[in-house]
């Protein structure tokens, strides 16, 4: 496990190095699934719980996006948000259903992502899959990157669907900003 990290993180280094991109590093935050940040702009997870949230706070995040659905198995949404509240971050629930990615939410998600205020930002899911495909999202739309670029960092950050992909390059293709 240690070794198939520091290869992770080593290849990372070299993709950063590479192409210019910020550094992803895996961190341990107790109660968050797949923490995995992008430097001082980003971090993107899986399953966070409530508990989570002062950490995420500590660690200098301005807000939080849950991209959960609140019917998914073991998302409470609702204790998250309390959770927030009482850590004085920002908390937004974005709902994507990642079998049926529908396009006025990735409209949402840039909306909440670009306003003033709400960076750095930590945005999760229930694996890492879908914050890391609306990151993807906001770096061909508002950064503009080039599509491999997005592509390399979002995989970094934990997305592992084709479809997703597709979805992302498809959205960036019809939503210039």
């Amino acid at each position: 496990m240690v070794l198939r990290l520091s290869l992770i993180l080593v290849g990372m280094a070299m993709f950063g190095a590479r192409a210019g991109a910020q550094q992803v590093t895996k961190q341990d935050v107790p109660g968050a699934l797949n923490f995995t940040r992008l430097e001082t702009t980003v971090a993107c997870g899986g399953a966070t719980k409530p508990e989570a949230v002062p950490e995420i706070k500590k660690l200098g995040f301005a807000s939080i996006i849950n991209l959960r659905l609140p019917t998914e198995a073991g998302a409470d949404v609702d204790a998250e948000a309390a959770a927030a509240n009482a850590a004085n971050i920002r908390f937004y629930n974005i709902p994507f259903n990642g079998q049926q990615p529908d396009p006025a939410v990735a409209d949402k998600f840039l909306d909440t992502i670009t306003a003033p205020g709400n960076t750095p930002a930590y945005i999760h899911c229930a694996a890492g899959n879908r914050a890391a495909a609306m990151w993807m999202i906001k770096r061909l739309v508002v950064d503009h990157w080039d599509t491999d670029r997005a592509t390399q960092e979002a995989k970094a950050l934990g997305m592992t669907s084709v479809a997703l992909q597709k979805f992302a390059v498809e959205y960036a293709e019809s939503h210039k900003r």
